[in-house]
């Protein structure tokens, strides 16, 4: 459980009212006394000494208190005394009522027991002095004090009679007063209970003094019970003030506490006093005693003495002084700040040495001249406004206010400076501004430096993507003006990273970036977003940033000579406006989404960002997330469209096309999903399971007929890996179909990309005694010759070259060729009976297409093949 701290200790008011009560009644009791009711020494010891009791009482439970709150006897020991010193007082005020032999030599034992604890309960009072020397210190200073005065009561005394019985007792009064109030003053704060305190204190021991006089005298009547009533008032403000703490004290004097230990009051006081007694007594006396001598010998004594100590503070304080200097010296010296102090006209006064080492300023050539003129031209309108509100009093009890300009140095040049104004006017040993001028320039460069690292890209040096945002906001904001911006991704920067080293790739972006600020406008803001990626933020509005885009891609389609390289980019664009987004980073998704759906379009394309964007890239994105687990999940389906041989219209054979039924999106055809298995990288599997499906409705499908066939289409990723024809292998054996029934199809477009490669593994399925088909033969610039180098066994002419009229002196020639070296011919895309005509008459002996057969699941198939085998067989 926490402890909550102990609250400062306080009397309680109780107590207080309990005190206040006793000294009333006490005060009561006495002026019975000064009336003459009862005895003076009777009233005297009642209401004395039950004050006193009541008093000691009071500041001895104050001390107990804070003791417990504070958990040490340090800060409860000044109450403690004077607490004892109150119980003294009230002992002593018993002698007249008593009466002893020697009265008042008791009495004046009596009082310096109570002078001595009252010393040391105000010496020990909270702020009155923290240290021993320092106590001790000020107690030789009221004893000074106390020495002079009892000199001067020893020389001048009343009516010319001297009272030797009371002398002692008039010493040690004005000793102990003396060091009550020389301590009570020098208390730094001075809190309102001490001064309460030592003046309760100073009352009691005069009075107690007087008392001594008056019984040496031999005085009766109303003198005792008035002694006893300044005695009652005495104690109660010395308990009152010494029982008080945590009470809120006056500010500190800003000044240090070692001026007090040193100051010529201390000594002239005294000097004064004593002289001005001895003075008095020759005047009317002509003569000193041997008291007097051995008197005026022990007050010169301690005055000599106080001075000494004077000596010595004032040597310890130069001491202080120089080697203060010597460390400001030093300090100014080695200092990286140059400081000038400036006069109400802002003329240079003083400058620090550090100027010459660190400016090259001389003083001849700063000091007397204005501040102004050191400041920049450009700079000096804002800096003197700036000094002129310090001298105007704006910035008082504030912090020094920062000024940031150029100012020349030594060699005539300007330097970038940060200088703090501190207005010191109102210290007198300134009296004036002072300035700290620091050279920032190392600064200023670094933070260029660092400002170029974080909104440059440090390989092209265009705009990184920190600054391009930075600069579509800014575009953004400008009232009415329109802005395009776009996005151009570059391809086959991977494939020139791989094949000529990453030295080649930098180099080639390097080139990139050229090109991009060769064509940009002046308004423009090229910038590199990523490694392959590029932007160009354009203040032009649609059909300018249209062309702009173009004229973009066609300068990057250009071949980048290198050394020892060519290198040839593709790029696509997006683009999209500045006003149809929310924010910056809206308007560059939508410019990536325009780009995005530019390379689904195909190389070298631009795009425009619009809602369809959109919708078709989420599309594809949901695509991609479901396409790897669409087999598991028995999504995947198998079309066939039948190869019919024209000539009696009988099926050949089918074809396997793919078919993906999504449960939400429908029946997803191969040229829209297969380039994204191709990009998953799943194109092997997708394939794998097809030729696995295809050849499990072939082995359903036999009916005597082992020359019908099933061909599957096979990508060249596959087609090349090694393990393809175990697998084919491996698939045969599984379903019981034989090799020739199998025709792999492989598309003519992917082929002169290597075709060393496919000859190969094209010889390695006839190895295994698959067949071959060449697809969409007519499609591309393919070479004849391949006719003659690919080992394969079919031909499926392409729909452009076997339905159109003006291909038919390339079929004929086809044709030919394919029967002189024994392919068959399948011509595809048959749509028309006008179509079959032409094919047939060309010589093709088998076609597919709707004219023919459409497309169909395997059940339908399943009962067309049924069908011609029944027309076959009647």
């Amino acid at each position: 459980m926490a402890v909550s701290p102990l609250a400062p200790a306080r009397p309680s008011n109780t107590g207080r009212a309990a005190l206040l009560a006793v000294c009333s009644a006490a005060a009561l009791v006495l002026l019975t006394g000064v009336f003459g009711l009862l005895p003076g020494p009777l009233t005297l010891a009642v209401g004395v000494g039950v004050a006193g009791l009541c008093a000691s009482a009071y500041l001895v439970h104050a001390a107990l208190d804070i003791h417990h709150a504070d958990g040490t006897f340090v800060a409860c020991r000044g109450a403690g005394f004077v607490g004892m010193g109150a119980l003294a007082t009230a002992l002593t005020a018993l002698i007249p009522w008593w009466s002893p032999p020697h009265a008042v030599l008791w009495l004046t034992a009596g009082l310096g027991v109570a002078a001595g604890c009252y010393v040391l309960g105000a010496a020990l009072l909270p702020n009155a002095a923290r240290t021993w020397p320092i106590r001790l210190r000020r107690g030789f200073d009221g004893l000074g004090l106390g020495v002079s005065l009892g000199y001067a009561a020893y020389l001048i005394p009343p009516d010319g009679q001297t009272r030797p019985a009371a002398l002692p007792a008039l010493l040690i009064t004005a000793g102990g007063v003396s060091i009550v109030t020389v301590v009570v003053l020098r208390a730094r704060p001075r809190p309102v209970p001490t001064v309460w305190c030592g003046c309760g204190a100073a009352v009691v021991l005069a009075a107690l003094a007087a008392l001594a006089e008056v019984l040496a005298l031999g005085l009766t009547g109303p003198a005792v019970p008035l002694l006893g009533l300044a005695m009652v008032a005495g104690l109660a403000a010395a308990a009152g003030g010494g029982s008080r703490r945590g009470l809120p004290v006056p500010p500190a004097e800003p000044r240090s506490p070692d001026q007090y230990l040193a100051s010529y009051p201390l000594l002239a006081v005294p000097a004064v006093v004593g002289v001005a007694a001895a003075l008095w007594h020759l005047v009317t006396t002509r003569h000193f005693d041997a008291g007097g001598i051995v008197f005026g010998m022990v007050m010169v004594s301690v005055l000599v003495l106080r001075e000494l100590l004077v000596v010595r503070d004032i040597r310890r304080y130069a001491g202080r002084l120089r080697i203060a200097e010597a460390h400001f010296r030093s300090l100014v010296a080695g200092a990286t700040d140059l400081t000038l102090v400036l006069d109400d006209r802002l003329t240079v006064r003083w400058q620090s040495p550090a100027a010459a080492r660190l400016f090259g300023l001389h003083d001849n050539e700063v000091v007397g001249r204005a501040f102004g003129d050191l400041i920049h031209p450009e700079d000096a309108g804002d800096a003197l406004a700036v000094i002129g509100s310090v001298l105007a009093g704006e910035h008082e009890g504030g912090p020094p206010v920062l000024v940031s300009a150029r100012l020349r140095d030594g060699s005539q040049l300007w330097r970038d400076t940060e200088s703090t104004i501190s207005d010191q006017r109102a210290v007198p040993e300134v009296a004036a501004l002072v300035v700290h001028v620091r050279d920032v320039g190392e600064r200023r460069h670094l933070e260029r430096t660092l400002h170029r690292m974080a909104y440059l890209d440090q390989l092209t040096g265009l705009a990184n993507r920190r600054a391009l945002m930075r600069d579509l906001l800014a575009a953004r904001r400008r009232p009415g003006g329109p802005g395009t911006l776009l996005v151009i991704d570059l391809h086959g920067l991977a494939e020139v990273n791989d094949t000529h080293g990453r030295a080649v790739g930098d180099a080639v972006l390097t080139e990139v970036a050229r090109r991009l600020r060769a064509l940009s406008g002046g308004e423009d803001v090229p910038a590199r977003l990523a490694g392959d990626e590029f932007a160009v933020l354009t203040p032009e509005s649609a059909v300018p940033a249209y062309a702009l885009a173009t004229r973009l891609v066609s300068a990057l389609a250009e071949p980048c000579q290198l050394p020892g390289a060519q290198v040839r980019l593709h790029t696509s664009v997006g683009l999209a406006e500045l006003a149809g987004a929310a924010g910056p980073e809206e308007v560059l998704r939508q410019a990536d989404l325009a780009r995005q759906r530019a390379a689904q379009l195909g190389r070298d394309a631009v795009e425009w960002y619009d809602p369809d964007v959109e919708l078709h890239l989420q599309r594809r994105m949901e695509l991609e997330r479901q396409l790897p687990g669409a087999a598991a999940r028995g999504e995947l389906d198998l079309v066939f469209q039948p190869v019919s041989d024209l000539r009696d219209g009988h099926p050949a054979g089918v074809e396997a096309l793919l078919r993906w039924r999504h449960p939400a999106l429908g029946t997803i055809r191969p040229e829209e999903f297969l380039p994204i298995a191709a990009g998953l990288g799943i194109t092997d599997t997708l394939n794998e399971w097809a030729l696995n499906d295809a050849c499990r409705h072939l082995r359903n499908w036999t009916g005597g007929d082992d020359d019908f066939w099933v061909s599957v289409n096979v990508g060249p990723r596959e087609l090349l890996t090694a393990r393809f024809p175990e697998q084919v292998r491996t698939t045969l054996r599984r379903h019981a179909v034989t090799p020739e029934r199998l025709v792999v199809e492989v598309a003519q477009t992917w082929i002169a990309e290597d075709v060393p490669a496919v000859v190969a593994a094209l010889a390695g399925l006839r190895r295994l005694g698959v067949r071959a088909a060449l697809d969409d033969f007519g499609s591309s610039q393919t070479s004849l010759t391949h006719l003659r180098r690919l080992p394969v066994d079919m031909v499926k002419l392409s729909a452009e070259l076997a339905g159109a009229e003006a291909g038919k002196p390339v079929l004929d020639v086809v044709v030919g060729l394919a029967k002189r070296i024994g392919l068959d011919l399948v011509a595809k895309g048959l749509e028309t009976p006008e179509q079959i005509e032409r094919v047939l008459a060309a010589g093709c002996r088998y076609g597919q297409g709707t004219a023919l057969v459409p497309p169909a699941p395997a059940e339908r198939i399943e009962a067309y093949l049924e069908t011609h085998r029944a027309d076959r067989g009647s």
